[in-house]
């Protein structure tokens, strides 16, 4: 492996690591709703377990209420239920065939247990790239004793991975402080 390919991955792993965290910040209900927040809500269809999207299309009707139309009539009432066990504390009402799923107002107590929660993922989105530039700088280090790298070129190596580690923690912390605010936002 030369140090063009150890850098690659190590970006390409970083990178995952931080659209990981905007798709669990994006399942974090804040007062206003996203289809994503029902992603992992789960339904019984012909013997499996589902996600709701793939069972149903899953849309915003107005600011503060999320409609749900199942492909199939006769899921209506599974999705229901569904949504009503799940641990988002929801209240999803039917309209025929359509299940409006309104979201109530945050108080402000729970704005900010979100705003430690966005935090929490934070800091493993975090901890998760400061695992890649450890293991990349563990393979620079085997180069080198392996004798296939210099010592100058395993430090630029070990520099430009520190910065890119800085840049993906800079990216980390604007997620987060977009996320914070749009939960604080009444």
């Amino acid at each position: 492996m030369s140090i063009a390919e150890v850098k690659q991955t190590t970006d390409e792993k970083m990178h995952k690591s931080i659209e990981t965290l905007k798709t669990n910040l994006s399942k974090i209900r804040t007062g206003r709703p996203s289809p994503a927040i029902l992603d992992h809500v789960h339904v019984d269809y012909y013997g499996s377990m589902v996600p709701i999207s793939q069972v149903a299309n899953v849309t915003l009707v107005d600011a503060r209420t999320l409609g749900v139309s199942p492909w199939e009539r006769k899921m209506a009432q599974v999705i229901d239920k569904a949504i009503r066990e799940s641990d988002l504390g929801l209240n999803p009402s039917m309209l025929g065939e359509l299940i409006r799923v309104p979201m109530p107002p945050l108080s402000e107590e729970r704005r900010k247990e979100l705003a430690k929660v966005v935090k929490g993922e934070g800091e493993h989105a975090k901890v998760a790239v400061r695992n890649l530039r450890r293991d990349a700088n563990d393979q620079l280090k085997r180069m080198l004793k392996e004798k296939a790298i210099s010592e100058d070129d395993e430090r630029r190596a070990q520099d430009e991975i520190q910065k890119l580690t800085d840049r993906c923690i800079v990216e980390i912390d604007k997620v987060l402080s977009a996320k914070e605010q749009e939960i604080m936002t009444v």
